[in-house]
């Protein structure tokens, strides 16, 4: 399974692509903040022989298929392409720094169906080689893939997408980030502000990638104005739209319920295939979100980070069923992780990651022994011994927090294992 790693891509047979202006609209010094120097040992990748590997150069692209002749046409070619791909339902979300390779292979062992990278910033993609190297890695059992990217330019967001089209099945906009360092760098969500602007960035994207388009976005408080966004959004060319069933200001995913009601509405109004985002909990929770909103999938984040085995089926304690107290299925958290690093040492990521996701797996270990997380937090360099020493410590020190399952569905998730560790 070859690690892929991008170096810049040939706009031509002999000329490289060449760097972008900055743009003002986004300032690298906030987004940019975690391409630290290699005084932060968190920024260098967890295996400097796979950083020494660089990718061989991209063949330049062939030409572009004829626009579709009708909108008729082009709701076809949506959904031709979408049933290629085998018409995923279970997927991993775009997360910041945690829906890196590692972990979304993590994820895909245990039943997701597709997957999103973590947002990059398509003027840094564009302009910075180790950003590259370091946030976009992919390999060839890394698919269906939804390669994503904030952007305010549409000329730079194509640029970027370009380089990555060849190893993805759609290039996704970001449209739904609702945190601070979006409003400042004026993308994701606080583009829902400057609505021309959304519709050149996807036109733009569409009428110019052999891969299709794909879009994620929060709701408006009035059904109406999401309505007419999302319509908007597929008559500019998006082939899909993945719909966060919160508003901009909702931030707060335990706080404020998605809105499953206007996901639906969204469905209802769209020809192209539309996901659902929010409240996904566990298995039972997918089964009815796809009831109740006839979405064509859904994409989980959060809870993935503390359960990466969700889609097969397993539940943390905290939501495990009532009187189920026999459902231990033998997994647990330290499992994962260990599943994990093994995954980070055959596709290495910067430590950051690999940093953030023990500490989300194993959340609740740290609670009944929280001396060992402080342990892990003055590791200012971390290594794959000490990380598999402190698992097996917790491991010895009980307290054991299992994952659960339906006593009728334990055997197949131990044979499900079984061939994924073969």
């Amino acid at each position: 399974m070859p690690l892929r790693r991008l170096s810049p891509r040939l706009t031509s047979p002999r000329r490289r692509l060449r760097s972008l202006n900055p743009s003002p609209a986004m300032p690298p010094a906030a987004d940019a903040a975690h391409l630290a120097t290699a005084a932060d040992p968190d920024e260098d990748l967890c295996s400097s022989a796979a950083a020494a590997a660089a990718a061989g150069e991209v063949a330049p692209a062939p030409p572009l298929p004829p626009p579709p002749a009708s909108a008729e046409e082009r709701i076809e070619r949506a959904w031709a392409h979408w049933r290629r791909l085998g018409s995923p339902r279970l997927m991993v979300a775009p997360m910041v720094d945690n829906s890196e390779l590692p972990f979304r292979m993590l994820c895909r062992r245990y039943g997701a169906d597709a997957a999103y990278t973590p947002m990059l910033h398509s003027r840094i993609f564009s302009e910075n080689e180790k950003y590259r190297s370091m946030e976009f890695t992919t390999c060839k059992e890394d698919r269906p893939l939804f390669v994503q990217f904030c952007a305010n330019d549409p000329d730079i967001l194509l640029q970027a997408a370009k380089m990555v089209e060849p190893h993805c099945d759609y290039v996704d906009i970001n449209f739904g980030c609702p945190q601070r360092i979006a409003r400042r760098g004026n993308y994701g969500a606080f583009l829902m502000d400057n609505l021309p602007l959304v519709k050149s960035l996807v036109q733009n994207l569409s009428a110019n990638l052999h891969v299709p388009v794909s879009v994620k976005i929060r709701i408006f408080p009035r059904l109406e104005d999401t309505l007419a966004y999302a319509k908007m959004l597929e008559e500019a060319g998006a082939s899909l739209v993945a719909v966060h069933g919160r508003t901009r200001d909702e931030k707060d995913g335990k706080k404020f319920r998605a809105d499953w009601d206007a996901i639906k509405a969204v469905k209802d109004a769209l020809r192209v295939p539309v996901l659902a985002n929010g409240n996904i909990r566990h298995m039972e929770d997918v089964k009815n979100c796809l009831e109740h909103t006839g979405a064509d999938g859904v994409l989980s984040a959060e809870t993935l980070l503390e359960n990466p085995a969700l889609f097969a089926g397993f539940r943390t304690k905290e939501w495990k069923e009532d009187g189920d107290e026999n459902g231990d299925s033998g997994l647990d958290q330290a499992d994962l992780v260990i599943e994990y690093l093994k995954l980070c040492e055959q596709y290495p990521v910067p430590w950051r990651m690999v940093r953030s996701h023990v500490h989300k797996m194993l959340g609740d270990w740290f609670r009944v022994h929280p001396e060992v997380r402080e342990e892990l937090n003055k590791q200012n360099i971390l290594t794959f011994e000490w990380l598999h020493d402190m698992v097996m410590r917790l491991k010895k020190l009980g307290g054991r927090v299992p994952l659960y399952k339906k006593e009728s569905a334990l055997q197949t998730a131990a044979d499900g294992l079984a061939v994924s560790n073969a």
